[in-house]
């Protein structure tokens, strides 16, 4: 799942793309798939088609926070969760330093 969601993002030129296992570090989730989208459209873009080609895997999104116009949306999948953030969101809330313990499984600059 964690895979396919990265393919999308590619696919829809989100950039610097980085999947983190986290199952050692978190009760919560196995992998966290983070990306950069270079505008409100983009974010946009992403999140439908991340939500549509895990939905026609039949895979469950159970919970999405942020608003498009915020520079960040979160999309859960229950074992994978998505970071959809604006170049100076991801800046601010810097996660991979926030979860450096977690080894990097894909990154896609």
């Amino acid at each position: 799942m964690a895979q396919l969601i990265v393919d999308v993002a590619s696919d829809r030129l989100a950039s610097d793309i980085v999947m983190l296992d986290v199952r050692r570090i978190s009760s919560f989730a196995d992998y966290f798939v983070i990306m950069s989208a270079e505008s409100t459209r983009q974010v946009q873009g992403l999140e439908e088609d991340i939500t549509r080609s895990l939905k026609a895997e039949n895979v469950r999104q159970y919970r999405r926070e942020g608003l498009h116009s915020s520079g960040w949306v979160l999309l859960d999948f229950s074992n994978v969760i998505v970071h959809i953030f604006g170049p100076e969101e991801r800046e601010f809330y810097d996660l991979e330093r926030l979860w450096s313990q977690a080894p990097q499984v894909v990154r896609v600059l």
